[in-house]
């Protein structure tokens, strides 16, 4: 096995990194008070190639690997999760669906505007009676021959705002379970959609988050995404992806706030020496180095799972699993070598932290990871 990256890979790591280190830095903080969506550093992430990084060059993608997105999303995370997080959505979730699934003329109507950063996709799963449960769906696309109706609330929606391309999973044919369930392009400016205040979030506020409501709004048969009933199954298969987004998110989120308490413990002095050399300190940091490289590899197996077109699954379900718990346990770790000045904004960790624990709950929590792991334990 080639531990070793190619030049192009350090090249899209290498990018995000100045990004995040010499231009998220300076309003991050500012903008996790304010809640304020990164409108600048978005059309940033669009011109660097950031928005359509696993895009077909032919769809007016970057048309790099998935181990190149791993690392460009774990440097944008170490210091803005917010905005990895509309990166990651717009990558793991709409685009890939898009491209995978998606018929020619989709492709050309939605694909290249939203590879290009030119427009923002969202992905309408949860609903306020379906999170876990998928299959639940009680938004409604009443088949009117040539065209759909959809009704229904869609919540907790990132880039429920600024995206203007929506992926809307409804369901069509109840009778049918999760058989009758279809996911449909959506023109977020359609007639009849309305949205929810932005949400006032413990984390991740500089990312806008709303309720979707859709009251009889039209749309065509064309911009449904394959065959009918095959939504739930779209679902599923795109959020594999997705999970894997939000592990290297976490992952950047861990050693972001492993990095500061590092610096942190060479600089500050406690009984007439850096804090580095307390037991203490010492063992927290060796533990958080050794989680975090365990976190990475299974990040980068499962990227490279993907990269060539075997099953990844699990190998994704594995990844977000672990990393979301690491970088809880990491970010809380940070906070307590900081000791008071990580409990204030100043220093970083305590948005790290409050960071982190949305990665234990969104894009499929920690038990249905754990329901992902187990039922492939079992297929076997």
């Amino acid at each position: 096995m080639n531990f070793e990256y190619t030049e192009e890979q350090l090249m899209a790591q290498q990018s995000a990194r100045d990004f995040a280190q010499r231009e998220l830095i300076l309003d991050v903080i500012e903008r996790d008070t304010k809640a304020e969506f990164p409108t600048q550093h978005v059309k940033k992430l669009a011109e660097l190639g950031f928005l359509g990084m696993l895009v077909d060059p032919k769809y007016d993608g970057t048309g790099m690997d998935t181990i190149s997105y791993v690392l460009a999303m774990e440097e944008i995370s170490k210091v803005d999760s917010s905005v990895a997080v509309i990166m990651s959505v717009n990558n793991s979730l709409v685009c890939y669906g898009l491209e995978k699934y998606g018929t020619e003329e989709q492709k050309e109507k939605y694909l290249k505007p939203l590879a290009l950063g030119e427009k923002i996709g969202a992905f309408l799963l949860s609903e306020p009676e379906a999170g876990s449960d998928a299959t639940m769906q009680r938004t409604m696309a009443v088949d009117k021959g040539d065209y759909y109706l959809v009704n229904g609330t869609k919540n907790w929606i990132t880039n429920g705002n600024s995206a203007s391309t929506y992926i809307v999973i409804v369901q069509t044919d109840p009778e049918k379970g999760h058989k009758g369930i279809n996911a449909l392009i959506i023109d977020r400016h359609a007639e009849g959609i309305s949205l929810g205040p932005h949400e006032d979030k413990m984390g991740m506020r500089s990312s806008d988050t709303h309720s979707v409501m859709f009251t009889d709004v039209k749309v065509p048969k064309e911009d449904r995404i394959g065959e009918d009933g095959f939504g739930f199954k779209f679902a599923m298969k795109t959020l594999e992806g997705g999970r894997l987004g939000i592990a290297a998110q976490a992952l950047g989120l861990a050693s972001g706030a492993y990095e500061l308490a590092l610096k942190y413990s060479q600089e500050r002095k406690a009984f007439g020496k850096e804090i580095i050399h307390h037991q203490a300190i010492a063992f927290k940091l060796a533990d958080m180095a050794t989680e975090i490289e365990a976190a990475r590899f299974l990040c980068l197996k499962a990227a490279w799972l993907k990269d060539n077109d075997k099953p990844y699954g699990t190998a994704s379900a594995m990844a977000k699993l672990y990393c979301a718990e690491m970088a809880m346990k990491v970010t809380t770790e940070a906070v307590q070598i900081f000791g008071g000045y990580g409990y204030v904004k100043e220093y970083h960790v305590e948005r790290l932290m409050r960071d982190a624990k949305l990665t234990q709950i969104y894009e499929g929590t920690s038990e249905i990871q754990k329901i992902v792991i187990s039922r492939a334990i079992m297929d076997k």
